[in-house]
């Protein structure tokens, strides 16, 4: 519990401190969020994003809201009971008000009931988060059929280029590939930021609230898989190399993992979903700055690199990616509804000595998936070949990413 007056000057410095004048980069997002509607928009994604600054240029849309951040500090010990107090203040300082802004409100448990509360009297609710299945749970009991959920990412490729005013080439997408795409990084430089980012997924998002013993295994773990994204594993491999008690300690950290949107992982496709199950995965990182800066690898694998940058641009458009691996290998292949719908080839240098294994792990797909056309993706090539009746077309990365991966 937390007196009124106490929740009253947090609301009201909150309030002041929001800058909804000096905002970055309108996030592409933007455009795909109707907020007048009877549901509960839901804004997910990792830590640092730009979830926040998201919210803000939702706000300059609407006339007269409320905002409350369950990130302070100050409200570490507001329980559910408190809301209601919340609602009155918001009403005694600012009036009345049909739109509630709230930042990072799973910290606080049953929040889904307040937020219902305020559907049924006809309010709109815009919400943050940045844990995966924590939003997903509390959704699916209270806000079923009451919700739209956006996923946020870091800036994407044309999101770049406007914050740093340069134009789609080899030049400006070489920055982007090192540096990936969290704003606060691009703006200031500094390897500290995106350092404390991943300390604070580890700590805040994960050790504290499954409440690990130790961190070292989980951090160890963590650090191996963003040193090796576009590899496989197994959960049986990370249980004896990390010393965990059981496979499903594995298990249950690389979903800790996943549900902070730091790593994805991709399964191998397979029409049984009890092969797809026990077969190895692949994983990926949410960013390609974050990875360099905290891998512990010096050496990372462009071609890798160049594998996780274009997973990342897939899973924000679909959530069913897999590999292909049969006599060759896939890189991707993406399912919509109940079919295959694309396959795509990722090769840093596409020339004679890997040109026959990449071109022949592609058709395989495409023929597999009965496909006419398939896609090799490069660092900085273009080309279109005919094969065995398919076209594939030869796109360096940069194109393809400014096309908004079409």
């Amino acid at each position: 519990m937390i007196l009124k007056e106490t929740l009253r000057n947090i609301i009201k410095t909150q309030r002041d401190s929001l800058d909804l004048e000096e905002l970055s980069v309108d996030r592409e997002a933007l455009k795909q969020i109707e907020v007048k509607i009877p549901f509960a928009l839901v804004l997910s994604g990792i830590r640092r994003c730009g979830k926040s600054t998201l919210l803000k240029q939702i706000m300059k849309k609407v006339k007269g809201f409320y905002y409350f951040n369950f990130e302070d500090p100050r409200v570490v010990n507001v329980e559910v009971e408190d809301f209601q107090k919340l609602d009155e203040i918001f009403r005694e300082e600012y009036g009345n008000k049909d739109y509630y802004f709230f930042d990072e409100i799973q910290n606080i448990q049953k929040w889904e009931l307040f937020v219902r509360t305020l559907l049924d009297k006809k309010k709109y609710v815009i919400i943050t988060g940045s844990n995966a299945s924590l939003l997903s749970k509390e959704l699916g009991t209270r806000l079923t059929g009451r919700h739209l959920r956006y996923e946020l990412f870091p800036f994407s490729y044309n999101e770049f280029l406007l914050m740093v005013n340069k134009k789609p080439n080899i030049n400006s997408f070489e920055k982007y590939f090192a540096d990936g795409g969290f704003p606060e990084y691009l703006k200031l430089k500094k390897a500290a930021i995106l350092q404390e980012l991943f300390n604070d997924i580890l700590i805040r998002d994960i050790a504290v609230r499954h409440k690990l013993r130790s961190l070292k295994s989980l951090r160890e773990m963590a650090l191996y898989l963003l040193t090796n994204v576009g590899k496989e594993f197994s959960y049986n491999n990370l249980k004896k190399m990390f010393n965990l008690g059981s496979t499903n300690s594995a298990i249950a950290f690389v979903s800790y993992l996943e549900d902070s949107y730091l790593l994805f992982t991709v399964p191998k496709f397979d029409y049984s979903l009890k092969k797809q199950l026990v077969n190895q995965k692949k994983i990926y990182s949410i960013d390609n700055g974050l990875t360099n800066i905290n891998s512990s690898s010096f050496s990372q694998d462009k071609g890798k690199m160049l594998e996780n940058m274009v997973f990342i641009n897939l899973r924000k458009m679909y959530t069913d990616i897999f590999y292909f691996q049969e006599k060759g290998e896939c890189d991707f292949v993406v399912k919509e509804g109940t079919k295959i719908s694309r396959a795509i080839q990722v090769c840093y240098d596409l020339n004679e000595d890997n040109k026959e294994r990449e071109i022949n792990g592609l058709l395989e797909a495409l023929e597999m998936f009965d496909l006419k056309e398939g896609t090799i993706l490069t660092y900085n090539q273009e080309d279109k070949l005919k094969s065995k009746n398919r076209n594939i077309k030869v796109l360096p990365i940069w194109r393809w990413l400014s096309q908004n991966g079409l």
